[in-house]
């Protein structure tokens, strides 16, 4: 049976209207709003939400709230992880963070887009791409990483970037769209 919850998880256009993939965007809701009541001080049943919440999570970990989400289990994260406050991942498909990644604050990485047909859009049709972020990189604050993209490592995206296309290993990239400033030293 061909769901629109099939749909969007193989990678073609879906309802985001559809009942089962509403569902699922409020058990995230529910989820996100437990995460973000924590107190700051509970790291263990943070780490434990975080563990019930991702798809795979990684040793030392931390994401300051507020975190949101579209499902959670699309997200994969390594370890060694840092996220400053007011993270949002849009995950109706696939988000896979690499080890010592840093990611700043008021960055939105969003697998989900829209048609470009204002017909398409009345009938709530979405469509989602993966992402994939690699080792050692660093995230500025106002953040923009958008459908399909992926990040290799090493990379550093300044602050109100807005990440458009790949980005290869060893880059410093910045701009709106986001585009390689210079090659950067792996001194690892």
């Amino acid at each position: 049976m061909n769901t629109e919850s099939n749909r969007l998880e193989e990678g073609f256009e879906y309802s985001f209207m559809d009942e089962e993939v509403v569902a699922k965007k409020y058990n995230a809701l529910r989820l996100a709003e437990e995460y973000n009541s924590l107190g700051i001080d509970d790291i263990d049943k943070t780490y434990g939400l975080l563990k019930e919440i991702l798809g795979s999570v990684g040793e030392e970990v931390y994401i300051n709230t507020p975190f949101n989400f579209d499902v959670g289990k699309n997200i994969h994260i390594g370890s060694h992880f840092l996220s400053n406050y007011n993270l949002t991942i849009l995950d109706a498909a696939q988000v896979h963070i690499g080890d010592y990644v840093m990611i700043g604050p008021n960055v939105l990485i969003s697998t989900a887009g829209h048609p470009l047909s204002p017909k398409r859009r009345r009938e709530c049709i979405a469509y989602a791409e993966p992402i994939s972020i690699g080792n050692d990189v660093w995230i500025g604050g106002n953040v923009t990483i958008l459908p399909g993209v992926s990040i290799g490592s090493n990379v550093v995206v300044a602050a109100g970037s807005v990440v458009t296309k790949d980005i290869p290993d060893n880059s410093l990239v910045a701009g709106v769209p986001a585009r390689i400033m210079r090659e950067l030293e792996n001194d690892l």
